[in-house]
């Protein structure tokens, strides 16, 4: 049996755990990768390791970007294979590659110009302004291979392969452990590179990671027979993949916007509040890592199911999704609760650092739980092709409402650092109810 037609006929609890757990798996292990660089930038000085936390939100939207049509193209790949049609699934799978290299040369563009007054309005300048350009220039430079990474995977995802990029993720973070000192500190004939080094070693293997996927979708139906006129830009296509994909890449830039927006926020009280909220948020994405394999595990079986008009399946699949996320959050927040002051205490020693983080991260487990509930939704959402409501909710979760409230605590109240992280308990929490109301409204229509 083909593998997208297990994913309309086999136990549905089956399923979520073989494609979920393989993707929680690889992305602990990009995670950890990002836990590498960020302990290596620690150990340049706690500047570097506030540079790093600078060029997250910048560096995010890359990400989003790619995430963004790896979403949209495994909604439209599983619809297609659900419904049977093999030939339809091809040509989404490579437009959605054609698209993804003909826009990293946009967004290549636009990152190296206006990259500089962005960190210049968080309040960087002289060394530190250089630190954040020399890592974040280099990332932009290799944006086409994230692109890629991205749309490549969101093929296999489709097909309800996930254990391919597992362990691709999990070689990227090895290699990742050799590469970040060698290319940062020198040596073997290779000059220390400073935080640009960490940027260079992340572009290197993001390029290893490319090569091999498609090395994997070629060797597989329906994609055997790729030719190069398959990637010629479609019009028809590239609108069906921006359709889908635009929504989710914008829902997740608001995130990176909504960092953006807190750590301008967060930047009024030093640099050192800048590196512990950088340090606090890599720890904070351990702890929701079996989120992001039950949103893939759900996209990619709500999609097939919809395709194949097997709604009954459909709804199952998002209210065990439901159950096993939160129950897999507790887990999270149990976690980060026991651990969190010797994870702070791991990236730097820094005294003031450690001790903002670690409050961040006591008020912040408030909010796993809706995070989880809110991915969910989004995700069933996406998987029934109905892509729009993320980005509103986004817009709310990440922009409008920090940018209202945290201004009004911070600018006009002068109210303490800790008055930011209730406010996002408080922001999440009412998105994430109305969300859950929303698409259980969405699943009863469904006939």
């Amino acid at each position: 049996m083909d593998r997208h037609k297990k994913l309309i006929t086999e136990p549905i609890p089956k399923l979520i755990k073989g494609i979920a757990v393989p993707a929680s798996i690889g992305f602990f292990f990009s995670t950890m990768y990002n836990v590498v660089d960020t302990y290596y930038g620690g150990l340049q000085s706690t500047e570097a390791l506030a540079a790093l936390s600078l060029s997250f939100p910048i560096f995010f939207i890359i990400l989003a970007l790619g995430s963004g049509i790896s979403r949209g193209s495994t909604v439209l790949i599983a619809n297609s294979l659900g419904a049977g049609d093999k030939n339809k699934a091809e040509k989404y799978g490579c437009q959605a590659i054609s698209f993804s290299i003909v826009f990293s040369i946009f967004l290549t563009a636009a990152g190296l110009i206006f990259a500089p007054a962005l960190f210049k309005i968080l309040g960087a300048q002289g060394e530190y302004l250089k630190l954040a350009l020399s890592y974040v220039d280099v990332i932009f430079y290799g944006a086409v291979f994230f692109l890629l990474t991205h749309s490549l995977n969101g093929i296999l995802i489709a097909e309800g392969d996930t254990k391919t990029f597992r362990n691709l993720l999990i070689l990227g973070f090895f290699i990742n452990l050799i590469l970040d000192p060698w290319f940062m500190f020198g040596g073997l004939g290779l000059p220390a590179m400073g935080l640009a080094g960490v940027a260079w070693a992340t572009i290197f293997i993001q390029a290893i990671i490319c090569v091999l996927l498609f090395r994997k979708i070629m060797s597989q139906e329906p994609f055997k027979h790729l030719h190069i006129k398959h990637l010629i830009p479609n019009k028809k296509y590239y609108l069906d993949i921006i359709k889908q994909g635009l929504p989710a890449s914008l829902s997740m830039m608001s995130i990176a916007v909504g960092i953006f927006i807190i750590t301008y926020f967060i930047s009024s009280f030093g640099k050192s509040a800048v590196a512990a909220y950088g340090i606090a948020a890599r720890i904070e994405q351990i702890a929701v890592l079996p989120a992001i394999g039950l949103n893939m595990a759900i996209m990619a079986l709500i999609g097939n199911n919809n395709g194949a008009r097997k709604f009954d399946r459909v709804k199952k699949t998002f209210s065990k999704g439901l159950k096993y996320g939160i129950l897999l959050n507790l887990v999270g927040i149990a976690m980060v609760l026991i651990f969190s002051k010797i994870l702070m205490n791991f990236f730097t020693n820094d005294l003031e650092v450690i001790k903002i983080g670690y409050t961040y991260l006591k008020i912040a487990v408030l909010m796993y739980l809706s995070y989880v509930i809110s991915d969910i939704c989004i995700a069933s959402l996406q998987g029934l092709k109905k892509p729009l409501f993320g980005l509103w909710s986004g817009l709310y979760c990440q922009l409008v409402m920090p940018g209202i409230i945290i201004y009004i605590l911070i600018k006009l109240m002068h109210s303490p650092i800790a008055s930011i992280w209730w406010a996002l308990v408080l922001i999440n929490w009412s998105a994430t109810i109305f969300t859950l109301f929303y698409t259980k409204n969405k699943l009863k229509k469904l006939s």
